[in-house]
């Protein structure tokens, strides 16, 4: 089985993360995720999230660190490989340019939204890392 290589960066600014949530219409919309996309052929990971940072938010990571990594199949024969970054310092200010909605969410409120399915455990694993 061929898994996509999909990187996903976890934005953290104090005790709140950036989430997104995708536009109604477009593939899972509604549902929130962590800012992110494929890897494209050639690429690091590293170099992905700062391309996808870019196209999706304007926003430049400057400190991400690999943190989790997961393998996902969906119904519609989709299969990806995540690798969740989490990133403590960035560049700019998070701009929607995909039609998404941006928010700033503490672990309980994240509790109380829909997440991808592969976003679920990654989401309760965040809420124990930041309270340490």
């Amino acid at each position: 089985m061929h898994y996509t290589p999909v990187v996903a960066g976890i934005v953290i600014r104090g005790n709140r993360f950036l989430a997104a949530r995708r536009p109604a219409g477009s593939s899972f919309g509604g549902l929130w995720e962590f800012p992110g996309g494929k890897v494209e052929p050639g690429e690091t990971l590293e170099q992905a999230l700062v391309r996808e940072f870019d196209e999706e938010l304007r926003i430049k990571p400057l400190k991400a660190k690999l943190w989790q990594e997961c393998r996902k199949s969906y119904p519609q024969g989709l299969h990806v490989w995540l690798y969740f970054f989490i990133v403590t310092q960035f560049k700019g200010d998070p701009d929607p340019l995909e039609g998404q909605t941006l928010a700033w969410l503490t672990p309980e409120e994240a509790a109380g939204k829909t997440f991808l399915p592969a976003d679920v455990e990654i989401v309760g694993r965040l809420a124990r890392l930041m309270h340490r």
